[in-house]
């Protein structure tokens, strides 16, 4: 969509603006959130509710009139303790590693404590009381032969990211009858070489159940007495990220600072700078999201309280800008986009059309004008989604990208 070379002295306003975003109050809201204190964010916990009260109050440092707006959201999956798994066979025992070699299935039902039986092939006849060996891809129809038979529970195999890791997922598919585990690839080939040759026998547990929990949207208006009188002829601009994250495993830090402290990180340095514009004519606004984890509730929450006309612009990672920031747009969002697209030519990001599944779409299905923008997650929801691998200058990028757009918007507003 654009080039990478800056074009920015063509607005000599917008580059002394944008020299005032600063790397250092970026990466030091990453770091703040991906504390121990936070445990995570996950909706609904003491971390997600301290991270959004945090935030509040740097809004409010701004100059933003902040608020908490609560709502609730049902079917969070909440492990509580750490899963088992090991098998016996031929002779030899492996104890598996959660999140390396299995993980949570999300349709599972609750299994507290590890379950001992002989495993099966999903194909015969006899599985009363006995461990599933689901074959690939068949998990559901695996586990209606389980439920109908009065199996322990189902094993079913799952992939890992590219460092071997199975990120974890907090929403989900209704829950089955029968404990789910899902094993790594490999390993789920292994055990069925080893069912091939001779008896297995495998311990599981699935510490896994569902939740009912409150969300807290953060959400802020800078109507800075410098612009009263221009109060109204602006457009209405949102800036929106999901603080929340997936949460800790038990006694395992999941820190989220790709997903998303790097994205509040970035819209909560662009708000700084922009709030202070005199001449700003944008009407400004933030909402740090809750829920998006579970189905972008905080969104879906939000969106039918805003102004019809109401422009918004959503950033989902800002960790690791590669060759491109990925771009989605959706209601009617062509105008807003091609703002986005010459201030991505004025500060140097580049912008390419791609997916971003996130608080937009709850945004543009109201009706809204509504882009998603995303800049890479590393290590996305999983242990090693530590604050080091966040990009100083992706973090640049993005509060510049947003600056810019906010910039443009307003000087519009004044021809």
């Amino acid at each position: 969509m654009t080039s990478t070379m800056p074009d920015i002295h063509q607005a000599p306003g917008l580059a002394a603006v944008v020299q005032r975003v600063s790397a250092a109050r970026t990466l030091a809201t990453v770091h703040e959130l991906a504390r121990d204190h936070y445990a995570g964010r996950r909706v609904g916990t003491p971390g997600g509710r301290a991270a959004a009260a945090w935030l509040a109050e740097r809004l409010r440092e701004l100059g933003g009139e902040a608020e908490l707006d609560s709502f609730p959201v049902a079917d969070v999956r909440e492990l509580y303790a750490t899963p088992v798994l090991e098998w016996s066979a031929g002779g030899q025992a492996l104890r598996l590693e959660h999140r390396r070699d299995f993980a949570e299935h999300l349709a599972s039902a609750e299994l507290p404590h590890p379950h001992t039986a002989p495993l099966a092939a999903a194909s015969e006849g006899d599985l009363r009381g006995r461990w599933v060996l689901a074959e690939a891809g068949d998990w559901a129809q695996a586990c209606e032969r389980a439920e109908a038979h009065g199996a322990a529970g189902v094993l079913t195999a799952r992939g890992t990211d590219a460092e071997g890791w199975m990120p974890k997922m907090i929403a989900g598919p209704a829950a089955r009858a029968v404990p789910i585990i899902a094993l790594r690839a490999d390993l789920h080939a292994r055990l069925a070489d080893a069912l091939a040759a001779g008896p297995a026998q495998v311990t599981g547990s699935m510490p896994l159940r569902q939740v009912t929990a409150d969300g807290h949207n953060v959400c802020a208006r800078f109507p800075a007495p410098s612009r009263a009188e221009s109060a109204g002829s602006g457009p209405r601009l949102l800036l929106t990220a999901h603080y929340d994250g997936v949460g800790d495993d038990p006694g395992v830090r999941l820190p989220a600072a790709a997903d998303n402290a790097s994205g509040v990180a970035a819209v909560l340095e662009a708000a700084c700078v922009l709030a202070a514009v005199p001449a700003l004519r944008a009407e400004l606004s933030v909402a740090f999201l809750d829920a998006e984890e579970t189905g972008a509730w905080g969104s879906a929450h939000h969106a039918p309280a805003l102004p019809a006309d109401t422009l918004v612009i959503n950033l989902d990672g800002a960790a690791h800008l590669h060759q491109a920031a990925s771009v989605e747009a959706g209601g009617p969002a062509h105008a807003l986009l091609a703002t986005l697209d010459q201030a991505a030519r004025l500060v140097g990001v580049p912008l390419r059309a791609g997916a971003m599944a996130s608080d937009n779409r709850r945004y543009a299905a109201a009706g809204l004008a509504a882009i998603g923008i995303g800049m890479g997650m590393p290590g996305y929801q999983t242990p090693a989604e530590t604050p080091d691998r966040v990009q100083p200058n992706t973090l640049l990028a993005a509060a510049r990208l947003l600056v810019a757009t906010t910039w443009l918007l307003s000087s519009r507003s004044t021809g």
